[in-house]
């Protein structure tokens, strides 16, 4: 079972906080409730928790701060969520570092390393590639129940392209797919969290690289027209790269599950969506680490420049991107083009990370503008777009020095850092108490003398279980639903029938 959010066992000065067990849950064909969950824990959660600051010697055991003393109003997210997602473009909310918005931060950060958790990696399982859950299964079989979020939708991505890191196949020769990679998913907030949140919240995760870095090499490193694929833009200077355009815009028509390519199904179910909530406030946020971090940004870009974000009433729906460890998407042109559509863009990086490097290793935000200004035509001149909060993992006394670069670009050391940090020069201090075994997950970057051993989540027996007949065997899962049945309606009404 994987682990995720901060449902873990955490020692402070000898009291024990236990999570709630994982509940498996049985999987079903029923399709998903968007209207209500059964959760209700998040709503009622308070805003403020102890805050765990670590010593560099002892066990992982960690001794609590006396809370403030001074008394506070109590801040709801409700009351800020506009705020929160870059209204202001977090002016004054990075340093010192808002509370809220770093709770948030780790919230749907979260919901991106969900992408990981939940995929299947394992080469030797027929489901190499898929998600190991069903969509009404999905948060409760990561024990993130509390979240208050629904799956709408899975997303899903031809792996006939040229990165071969990125996409997982199995080698065996009966799989559930030949051609396609779950990449993602679309969930909604329920009735509860939607109260907590001040507003409805559809969130798009897109899936990224959890730890090899290889798939920077893939990269073509060149820019084209984002209307060459068919996505709209008045300005043909506006380029992206164009590995990240073809895999969002690909499909293989002769595959089930991405017959429809990864922008038509995420244009299609947030039309959806944005219909069936359209007399509640709402908010559309998209999140994503490293590849699955551009993926977010060119979404909530097409989603904009489409228009979708407007309602029948000509109401304007925000939409905001939380990217971690997320690369250069984009050259200068397409940079000032999201700003002028108004989307926001909060992208979360480790300075040691090589991933938010890249591309435009030499041409990019950092040289002088003259120069960028003579290299603008350049297919390699990059810019970042949005807002950056740096962090660095050496001010984090409970991670070691290492070689390894995969450490650096990991979600969960990033969602690590964000916790313990509130301002430039300031101390490290866990804000929420999350637990920092979760950094080893996928990693070997705590302290030993912690003694969280790295690489802890496995699945139980690779999967293998006993069949009625005592003999071990791949169990069979419940079958992957591809797309809804209205799917052809929205891309009519989208102008997109015309490209089937």
């Amino acid at each position: 079972m994987a682990i995720s959010l901060s449902k873990t066992f955490l020692s402070i000065t000898h009291q024990v906080f236990p999570s709630e067990k994982c509940r498996p849950g049985s999987f079903s064909g029923r399709e998903p409730q968007l209207q209500r969950t059964t959760s209700m824990e998040f709503a009622t959660r308070s805003l403020r928790v102890p805050r765990v600051s670590s010593k560099t010697s002892g066990s992982l055991s960690s001794s609590i701060d006396e809370l403030d003393k001074e008394t506070r109003e109590e801040r709801r997210v409700a009351d800020v969520w506009r705020e929160i997602h870059g209204v202001d473009d977090w002016v004054g909310m990075l340093d010192p570092m808002d509370p809220l918005l770093r709770s948030e931060l780790i919230r749907y950060g979260e919901m991106a390393q969900a992408c990981y958790d939940a995929f299947d990696f394992d080469p030797f399982s027929k489901y190499c590639g898929s998600c190991r859950f069903t969509p009404r299964q999905f948060f409760d079989s990561l024990a993130m129940a509390d979240h208050g979020y629904v799956v709408s939708r899975y997303l899903f991505a031809t792996s006939n392209l040229n990165l071969p890191n990125f996409f997982k196949k199995s080698r065996w020769p009966k799989v559930w797919s030949k051609s396609a990679n779950w990449i993602g998913y679309v969930a909604v907030s329920d009735d509860e969290i939607s109260k907590s949140l001040g507003r409805r919240d559809i969130v798009v995760a897109w899936r990224g690289t959890v730890t090899r870095l290889e798939w920077i090499a893939d990269l073509m490193d060149f820019l084209k027209p984002i209307s060459s694929n068919k996505i709209p833009c008045p300005d043909s200077t506006v380029k992206v790269e164009s590995g990240f355009l073809d895999l969002y815009t690909d499909k293989d028509v002769n595959c089930r599950f991405c017959k429809f390519s990864a922008r038509e199904q995420i244009l299609t179910e947030v039309k959806r969506l944005l219909e069936i909530y359209q007399l509640e406030e709402l908010s559309l946020t998209i999140t994503g680490h490293s590849l699955g971090s551009a993926l977010a940004i060119l979404s909530a870009y097409d989603i904009v420049e489409t228009g979708l974000n407007v309602l029948q009433d000509s109401r304007a729906v925000p939409v905001s991107v939380f990217s971690f460890s997320g690369p250069r998407v984009g050259n200068v042109r397409f940079k000032e083009r999201m700003e002028v559509l108004g989307v926001k863009v909060l992208r979360v990086v480790n300075v040691h990370d090589i991933v938010p490097k890249s591309p435009g290793l030499f041409f990019n935000e950092n040289v002088p503008p003259l120069l960028m200004k003579m290299a603008e035509r350049l297919p390699w001149s990059y810019s970042h777009v949005g807002v950056e909060l740096s962090l660095d993992h050496k001010n984090s006394p409970f991670l070691k020095e290492t070689g390894d670069l995969s450490c650096a670009h990991n979600l969960e050391a990033l969602l690590h850092l964000l916790d313990g940090y509130h301002g430039k020069g300031h101390r490290f201090v866990l804000a929420s108490g999350r637990d920092p075994a979760l950094v080893n997950k996928a990693s070997d970057f705590l302290k030993d003398h912690y003694l969280v051993p790295p690489y802890w989540r496995q699945y139980e027996n690779k999967g293998m279980v006993r069949n009625e007949d005592g003999r071990w065997m791949q169990p069979e899962r419940p079958k992957l639903d591809d797309h809804p049945e209205d799917t052809h309606r929205y891309l009519k009404q989208l102008g997109l029938a015309s490209h089937h």
